[in-house]
């Protein structure tokens, strides 16, 4: 039985329906997530969500369908009733010990283990209800993000970074650097440059 079934009627609409969807890890049958707008242009109107998406340019079987804005205030209402905090993955890994409580109560792991839970920059409430299973407060892992450093000719590290008009640059501060995911990073680099990973 289909999920969800969503009437979208602009090409935006389509993209923005998608694009929630991926984020929340669906994709096409095929398993690709790409937006597919030759599919709306050809006359797609309607999106369905179970295990993965389809679509038809019909309602097939008059399944029971939203509009594209109750969609969206559906999101919005899910969004607000959920807080997400990236954290890195040491503390993610910590967090995750300290949940599994294994030998012990939830109670005692959390005691055991209070001054690395106040150390944490998030908030002494948020990581008590995700201990305690609160499905309204999400960990996850943030990207990992790297920069490009070389050794100058006086010998003294410098990083990356980039102009006011977008021209790249260096800079001895690594707290300016230019930092990105490593994909992103790659594309700038050359052999002049190492990649090296921002500390959590």
């Amino acid at each position: 039985m289909t999920k969800t079934a969503v009437h979208v009627t602009t090409s935006e609409q389509w993209k923005s329906v998608l694009d929630v969807w991926f984020e929340q890890g669906f994709a096409w049958p095929a398993g690709d997530k790409e937006n597919s707008a030759r599919i709306f242009e050809n006359g797609g109107r309607f999106l369905f969500l179970d295990d993965y998406i389809t679509y038809s340019m019909s309602n097939p079987d008059s399944k029971p369908f939203i509009e594209f804005s109750e969609f969206m205030a559906q999101q919005k209402e899910d969004n607000k009733m959920s807080m997400v905090y990236e954290v890195s993955q040491s503390v993610f890994d910590e967090l995750q010990r300290i949940k599994a409580h294994e030998g012990m109560s939830l109670i005692g792991a959390i005691t055991l283990n209070a001054q690395y839970v106040k150390s944490i920059e998030i908030g002494n409430k948020a990581i008590l209800r995700y201990l305690a299973d609160d499905p309204a407060i999400e960990f996850k892992v943030k990207e990992t993000l790297y920069r490009l450093s070389r050794i100058d000719g006086a010998g003294d590290k410098v990083y990356m970074n980039f102009t006011s008009s977008g021209n790249p640059d260096w800079a001895m501060s690594k707290d300016v650097a230019f930092t990105a995911p490593l994909e992103e990073i790659k594309k700038w680099q050359t052999p002049a440059w190492e990649i090296e990973k921002v500390d959590d």
